[in-house]
């Protein structure tokens, strides 16, 4: 398994869509069967500031079979417009768990 990390910068006034949109995009990508979990959070110092984390089965099937797939397309369709707020995307391997 691998985590996908995305932080992104989004202004006040886009919040509220990207947070709709992302929850619609939740639903295409969660049909994929490399998409393991997914959960967005929103820093409690810096609200324009936020974390989505999505656990693959692998970087391969991410990379590879997800993004080759209907479910992407759908789930693109929904996230497209906030590409250019991405700070930092980047898969991490687990080494510790509680």
């Amino acid at each position: 398994m691998i985590v996908e990390y995305l932080r992104y910068t989004i202004d006040p006034a886009r919040q509220a869509a990207f947070i709709a949109d992302y929850t619609a995009a939740a639903e295409p990508l969660m049909t994929s069967p490399h998409a393991v979990s997914f959960d967005m959070c929103q820093c409690a110092e810096e609200p324009s500031e936020f974390i989505l984390r999505i656990e693959w089965t692998s970087a391969e099937d991410h990379l590879r079979g997800f993004r080759g797939s209907a479910p992407f397309k759908a789930f693109f369709a929904h996230i497209k417009p906030y590409l250019k707020d991405i700070q930092e995307m980047r898969h991490y391997e687990r080494l510790v768990s509680a």
